[in-house]
């Protein structure tokens, strides 16, 4: 179903029933494009395409994951930038034909940017609508600011670039060889290109219910007016039609800030701090909030990540290389276990609370539900006073994944309550009745 933002408690989405939808859920760089692998020395941990998509979904759902991004790359070519090895990826397809006439710099043919490359936008919907089949949302990533930013010697490798196109299109306007103008508002040229994209990309897929849309990953500090404009566009452009969807802004990779995501027209933000790995902030409601272990760290980040930002009103998502690291792999239980909790309860009604349970992670339904998370190990007190119901009691082992049940526990006054097993523990009460 449609996503919009749940007016009742909008750190959430809604799907039009009144309950909070829960995103949650892992991405990989070649979900939507093939990355090709054709020089590698020591990158032994380097994607591994072409990515069998239909079994990807498969594992998804099986995970109990219902959220991921779908990753655009802008480049034609990439060097993975590592200080101890040097992988090489080859990248298609892309937005634009490749017709010619003359070579690009790759030594293909030249992008004719007036040609949308029907295979391109044809792979787009038929991906976003098996995801759908699964009951997996997918928000599209328009632009991909990271590699003309950090990749030495990328532009070269840009369909933007003048002499990769037979458009006459060359977003380098100041001539330093960066190309960092292209996210910027310097070259209607340039834009106008951008604008038929998105407008293409939204005739492709808006439609379907199970789309929201990005505007740019790690897109650098100075693309803010330009990152604005095209909230502003898509907004525009769904205003005339049946279905409108949710657009999103992410953290942008230098010189930006959690404020300018807060501060922009996006209905759903992914904020980027150490503290979302450490201790997350409580989500105050001003968007909903899609923490990304890519924003933060790049790829990392274990079980507790996902927990702890559950518990404080957060939707995390992971950054996932597909490998069989076992730290990884209980991050991924993790954000399936927690979207079980999130359906079972009321989420609509329940508030991040850093009080109510001495851990300080506890989502409260107060007289109703209280779900608390303790990071390290011992007892957990919920403070009841304001309540005389009796309430069941569930345990929940988040390493071990195993559920047991507890004496009943009756309000009235602050309650210790002590986990059955040791170490990391999810303490759950519901009111009986």
């Amino acid at each position: 179903m449609l996503l919009r933002v749940l007016k009742a408690n909008p750190r959430y989405f809604t799907d039009g029933s009144g309950k909070a939808v829960y995103l949650t859920g892992s991405h990989n760089w070649n979900n939507l494009v093939d990355i090709h692998i054709f020089e590698s020395f020591k990158c032994l941990k380097a994607p591994r395409p072409p990515l069998d998509y239909t079994a990807h979904l498969r594992r998804l759902k099986r995970l109990g994951h219902n959220f991921f991004r779908l990753w655009r790359m802008e480049l034609t070519k990439y060097k993975h930038p590592h200080p101890t090895c040097s992988t090489k990826f080859d990248v298609e397809p892309h937005p634009w034909l490749r017709t010619g006439p003359g070579r690009a710099l790759d030594g293909r043919p030249r992008f004719d940017l007036a040609r949308p490359d029907p295979a391109y936008f044809r792979r787009m919907r038929s991906r976003v609508m098996a995801a759908g089949r699964q009951g997996i949302y997918v928000s599209i990533m328009l632009f991909e600011g990271y590699g003309v930013y950090w990749i030495k010697g990328s532009w070269a490798n840009h369909p933007f670039n003048g002499g990769n196109n037979v458009n006459g299109v060359d977003g380098d306007e100041n001539g330093d060889g960066r190309g960092l103008e292209i996210h910027t508002l310097c070259d209607r040229a340039v834009n106008r290109v951008q604008e038929a994209y998105v407008r293409k990309v939204i005739d492709t897929v808006g439609d379907l219910d199970n789309v929201l849309y990005e505007i740019a990953n790690d897109s650098h500090g100075f693309s803010t007016r330009w990152q604005y404009h095209m909230i502003d566009l898509i907004k525009r452009y769904e205003a005339r039609r049946r279905k409108r969807h949710p657009v999103g802004m992410t953290y942008q990779a230098d010189g930006g800030s959690n404020e300018i995501l807060f501060k922009s027209k996006a209905d759903w933000v992914s904020p980027s701090s150490e503290a979302y790995l450490i201790d997350p902030p409580l989500a105050d409601g001003k968007k909903v909030s899609i923490p990304d272990t890519d924003h933060h760290c790049g790829v990392c980040g274990d079980a507790t990540v996902i927990w702890k930002n559950f518990a404080r009103g957060h939707n995390p998502i992971y950054m996932d290389p597909l490998d069989r690291d076992a730290t990884r792999r209980g991050a991924r239980l993790a954000m399936g276990d927690t979207r079980r909790y999130a359906r079972r309860m009321n989420l609509a009604a329940m508030r991040p609370q850093y009080d109510v349970c001495s851990t300080a992670y506890c989502l409260a339904r107060h007289g109703f539900e209280y779900l608390a998370y303790q990071p390290t190990s011992g007892p957990i007190t919920v403070d009841l006073s304001n309540t005389r119901r009796k309430f069941s009691v569930e345990w929940f082992d988040p390493v071990r994944r195993a559920t047991s049940s507890g004496a009943t526990v009756s309000g009235g006054a602050p309650r210790t309550l002590t986990p059955p097993f040791p170490g990391q523990a999810v303490l759950y009460l519901e009111a009986a009745g």
